[in-house]
């Protein structure tokens, strides 16, 4: 049932940006590359997102200094996180969740460009 996936229509649109940019681009470049690259393509199809925002932490309640910043916030609510590496392991997958635990979102992409032939994106659920 569609209603069973969480925000299901929305990363499959960004799925698809994520696709195009690695269809354009190919593997290799730094993450830095696809992170621009990216911004392009989400605005071109009109997806609503933030690069880089820069998510508080806390502590019982009390702020902390430190911060995240997750690559993308895509339609408020999509934590998308990129990679220009061979492959992702589970600490990328950490990563991705404690963004999701910091933001209190519940849904993550893990898209990797250093793949070949093709980019790989892990839907991470919280």
């Amino acid at each position: 049932m569609d209603g069973d996936i969480l925000y299901r229509d929305e990363c499959y649109q960004i799925q698809g940006a994520v696709f195009e940019v690695y269809r354009e681009m190919g593997c290799g470049f730094l993450e830095s590359v696809y992170q621009e690259c990216l911004e392009k393509e989400l605005s071109k199809r009109g997806i609503p997102f933030v690069s880089q925002p820069e998510l508080k932490l806390s502590y019982k309640g009390e702020p902390l200094r430190q911060t995240y910043i997750p690559d993308f916030v895509c339609h408020q609510s999509i934590v998308v996180e990129l990679k220009a590496l061979a492959a992702t392991t589970g600490e990328h997958k950490a990563q991705v969740l404690n963004y999701l635990k910091a933001t209190g979102m519940r849904v993550a992409l893990l898209a990797n460009f250093g793949c070949h032939p093709k980019a790989t994106i892990e839907r991470v659920v919280l």
